[in-house]
């Protein structure tokens, strides 16, 4: 036995050079040939964010010889990018990132193209011109604000005072979002954007921008919350004050996450977006997979946003397996 374990011993170490050639480990007996992928999440906090996340550990849990291993940037663009370094290091066989900041993507994508490992921007679209070997899974930001400002200034009837109330400053949804909906507000003269400014898609902070706006004496009639977080922010804001959402103020959000669903059952949230977080977490692993197989695939994998309203809310509370 002794004997056999020398001779196996040395064996590997034979093998050992062509094991770890250019930096890329392979699979060993045993392993099943396992694909292996690394995820950087720009941030485990946040309620969407987490709903994407699920969905891509619980997608690739279905596909036998493929593992993922998730990791959180906490919101930091150097964390981020060390995270992606290391996956390089282990020799990962595909990437996945959730960027920080859409305008700091430069690095990530070079670092994974230097490296020949295919490279997965998931839900935030990267402010660069993309290579061959990198891949988009993202749903059209120009389409979310547009489908929230239609609904809200179908119920201002064409007139109003409208605040709206911004992502991230960094983040490409933030733009995306912002300037379609004003794009759709600028077709009524009688629609007035009287002030914008960031709650960086945090439901506090949107609560605290909401609260100095009505301390400031502003005549609101409408919110075009660039998420649900913020949305929600604003809708306790106007509750503190003792005004009635979705009656004195009309108040829309994005995203369609279980909470904003909550309040829409509630009376008091006029309009949400659904992204599809399911859609863009199965899509991304989707991707990864099929390119690791070796499959020829469009470089962007759209996800269409829809609208929710009243009107149709339940469907997707049932999507997202809420009570009745």
């Amino acid at each position: 036995m002794k004997k056999l374990l020398v001779l196996v011993t040395a064996l590997l170490l034979v093998m050992a050079p062509s094991m770890f050639a250019n930096g890329q480990q392979e699979k060993v007996a045993g392993e099943a040939d396992k694909y292996e992928v690394g995820v950087s999440m720009a941030l485990f906090a946040d309620n969407w964010l987490t709903y994407l996340r699920d969905a891509i550990d619980e997608y690739a849990a279905e596909i036998d010889d493929l593992d993922v291993f998730i990791e959180d940037a906490n919101n930091d663009t150097q964390k981020q990018l060390a995270q992606v370094e290391n996956f390089i290091a282990q020799g990962y066989d595909a990437i996945i990132v959730n960027a920080v900041d859409t305008d700091s993507t430069y690095s990530i994508t070079q670092r994974c193209e230097n490296a020949g490992i295919p490279l997965i921007y998931v839900n935030r679209v990267p402010n660069e011109e993309l290579p061959e070997g990198v891949y988009l899974v993202v749903s059209n930001e120009l389409v979310s604000g547009k489908l929230q400002a239609e609904i809200l200034a179908e119920k201002l009837g064409g007139e109003g005072n409208v605040v709206i109330m911004l992502g991230e400053l960094s983040h490409s949804a933030t733009h995306g979002r912002t300037t379609s909906a004003k794009e759709v507000f600028a077709k009524y003269p009688g629609i007035n954007i009287i002030d914008e400014q960031t709650a960086n898609f945090q439901r506090d902070q949107a609560l605290d921008l909401m609260s100095n706006w009505l301390l400031a004496g502003l005549e609101i009639d409408a919110v075009a919350a660039n998420n649900d977080e913020m949305a929600i922010g604003a809708i306790i804001a106007l509750e503190n004050a003792g005004k009635n959402p979705n009656k004195d103020v009309w108040v829309g959000g994005i995203d369609a996450t279980a909470d904003a669903l909550d309040f829409m059952k509630d009376g008091k949230l006029t309009v949400t977006v659904f992204q599809n977080a399911e859609g863009q977490g199965r899509g991304a692993i989707d991707t990864a997979y099929r390119v690791l197989k070796g499959e020829t695939i469009e470089q962007t994998v759209w996800i269409p946003f829809e609208q929710v309203t009243e009107d149709n809310y339940m469907e997707y509370r049932k999507i997202l397996g809420l009570k009745e």
